[in-house]
């Protein structure tokens, strides 16, 4: 499975107060750790910790490179900002995340190109977040076209359906396992598929078991992506232990920690 490690994000305190105070020491431990931890890419959110938000995501990009070689996601809805980290990556990196809309599309699509970057992409568009499976599908599919049409190899093309908490819309599990099971057929080769895993849970008490639950339903589906707290190792086990039984993984006695190596 293909994780996003969450946590070099500035809606953490520790995270706006590394970035306010321009600590590296903070990011080199969360960039170390989420590595360890397995992590494929790390995602690195500005959010609102700071006003000039082009030079903070350029000093949290650098800062991370100079603790890991870890690939790393550059996460903002401001495509200044996408820009802004692009000019200080050194290795692989992700663009996280572009909307539906077709001319949207078609600027992310050159920037992915640009920078032979993985691409997310939402499916949402000028009259947002869809409420129904069929509407979700339209725009994976015109995600897809989009890839195609700019000559972007499909591996490198991350579908986010959107995931809402359960709180706002107990539903929406139920039809993402749906959307999931129509993407894989939306091309040959399919889309990966991601969600913001976290968001599942906010504002309940059970944030860890229902996440787990959610993953392990998830995978079975057809998602093999997750922006994720890869430092929970209750919920990266499920991960993996999903992926054995699905027969993505070998099995043996030790399977977990041959899975980190």
């Amino acid at each position: 499975m293909i994780t996003l490690a969450e946590r070099i994000n500035g809606q953490f305190l520790d995270v706006k107060k590394a970035i306010k105070e321009r600590d590296p020491s903070v990011i080199h431990e969360l960039a170390k750790k989420q590595t360890e931890a397995g992590a494929t890419y790390l995602d690195i959110n500005v959010g609102t910790a700071a006003a000039d938000q082009e030079d903070a995501m350029k000093w949290l990009v650098e800062s991370t490179q100079e603790a890991v070689n870890t690939p790393i996601a550059i996460d903002s809805q401001k495509l200044s900002v996408i820009k802004a980290g692009l000019e200080v990556i050194k290795n692989d990196v992700m663009i996280n995340s572009a909307q539906g809309d077709p001319e949207v599309l078609d600027t992310y699509m050159q920037l992915a190109k640009e920078h032979n970057a993985a691409l997310i992409c939402l499916t949402m568009n000028k009259e947002g977040i869809p409420q129904n499976v069929d509407t979700r599908i339209e725009i994976a599919a015109e995600i897809a076209g989009k890839a195609l049409e700019h000559d972007v190899d499909m591996d490198k093309i991350f579908i986010d359906p959107i995931l809402f908490s359960i709180p706002v819309d107990q539903k929406q599990p139920a039809y993402m396992l749906e959307v999931f099971s129509q993407i894989k057929l939306i091309s040959d080769p399919s889309p990966h598929i991601t969600v913001g895993l976290s968001n599942l849970a906010q504002g309940t008490q059970e944030k860890s078991l229902i996440c787990r639950t959610f993953l392990t339903m998830a995978i079975a589906a057809g998602m093999d992506t997750a922006l994720m707290d890869v430092l929970d190792t209750e919920l990266m086990d499920a991960a993996i232990c999903s992926e054995m039984l699905l027969n993505k993984q070998i099995y043996s006695d030790s399977f977990l920690k041959a899975a980190r190596v």
